[in-house]
């Protein structure tokens, strides 16, 4: 399984940005999929999460801002960042979490390579 992300870049405040992640492989289903970040310096957090069903849990600092959503049928998970800050400069990676596979069962915590994203003031 592998996932790969694109769609950062640099933007103003006030901007917006949609994230994609892919994921590719001998996929059944993926049970939960989501974003993190990781600003030089800091911890990685959590941005978003959704499961298959569409259950969704943000991070408070981006509830109203940001709007995950996924397709399942593409096996995509995206990210859809409104009114951005300075402070959401970080690396965004993707995450998926029990993935179920042709061939082996379930699978666990795979990460995307990390897409950048800069919010100038």
């Amino acid at each position: 399984v592998q996932l790969q992300a694109s769609g950062g870049g640099l933007v103003q405040a006030g901007g917006s940005l949609r994230l994609s992640c892919a994921a590719s492989g001998s996929i059944r289903s993926i049970a939960v999929m989501g974003w993190y970040r990781q600003a030089p310096g800091e911890e990685r957090e959590l941005v978003a999460s959704i499961t298959r069903g569409g259950s969704t849990n943000y991070a408070d600092s981006e509830k109203g801002r940001f709007t995950i959503f996924r397709d399942n049928a593409k096996n995509t998970v995206y990210l859809q960042m409104n009114s951005l800050k300075p402070e959401d400069t970080a690396v965004y990676y993707c995450h998926a979490d029990r993935v179920a596979t042709m061939t082996s069962g379930f699978e666990y915590d795979y990460w995307g390579q990390g897409t950048q994203v800069t919010v100038s003031s």
